[in-house]
């Protein structure tokens, strides 16, 4: 990877750490926790920026028309992976968990950040043949019909097969954030065991607020904050149908 593609990573890292670094501030000063935790939590991981600096990193390489990483996050927004975790109780505030990243959400999100990319890599190739002196026409569609009659397959099957791998792996996730284990709560802080199988054997932690579960730290890493994951990591309280959310 190139010295410009890590001072990338390590900028929006600082960045990201920064902006939850005050949201984790707030929780625990103003957010209160209340009863029981159980119940079925959701989380989403953004994934713009992952699959956007894996985008421009790939065009720095193969040394296409310059697009600047900003324009492939513009492209890319709203890129998610939903991960869900359901907690049944055992006791008073302690349990049982089981979390999942949802294989349907992983899968179409990785459709829609190769089709994101597609239309940048578009735009590039008809740029290449603007230089090239072809004259013909360079819209989506005529562009579209160059690559598939070139590569014999669509834009967005050549970058999935040829390109780079924008999103890590769904079973990369599931390491991460899949797994089972039980937990225990107090003091406004939810601390989940897991056993290993998916997920290797750890202790989290967690700010509780009133319908959010915030990681801040690993037991066995000094609460090293969102250091120990790629993607920091919040869980919102699904609420029932047609039952209004808290204010």
């Amino acid at each position: 990877m190139s010295k410009i593609l890590k001072n990338t990573v390590i900028t929006l890292l600082i960045l990201t750490l920064g902006i939850s670094t005050v949201f984790l501030a707030y929780l625990h000063f103003f957010a209160p926790a209340h009863g029981e935790p159980s119940g079925e939590w959701e989380a989403e991981l953004a994934m713009t920026e992952q699959a956007a600096v894996m985008a421009y990193g790939w065009l720095q390489d193969i040394e296409a028309v310059s697009v600047p990483l900003e324009e492939l996050e513009t492209h890319m927004q709203g890129l998610s992976v939903r991960v869900e975790l359901i907690l049944e109780p055992a006791g008073h505030l302690q349990g049982a968990f089981r979390s999942n990243v949802l294989p349907e959400s992983y899968d179409a999100c990785n459709r829609a950040a190769y089709e994101a990319f597609a239309a940048v890599f578009r735009g590039i190739v008809a740029k290449r043949l603007y230089l090239a002196g072809y004259r013909g026409s360079t819209d989506r569609e005529a562009v579209e019909a160059l690559v598939t009659e070139t590569f014999g397959m669509s834009t967005v099957d050549y970058l999935m097969s040829y390109g780079p791998a924008l999103l890590p792996s769904l079973e990369e996730l599931q390491a991460l954030y899949g797994g089972a284990g039980t937990y225990k709560a107090e003091e406004g802080i939810l601390v989940r065991q897991f056993d290993g199988g998916a997920a290797e054997a750890r202790e989290e932690r967690y700010i509780r607020g009133d319908t959010d579960l915030i990681l801040y730290g690993e037991a066995d890493s000094g609460d090293a904050g969102f250091l120990g994951q790629p993607y920091p990591l919040a869980y919102t309280l699904r609420q029932p149908e047609n039952q209004p959310k808290n204010d």
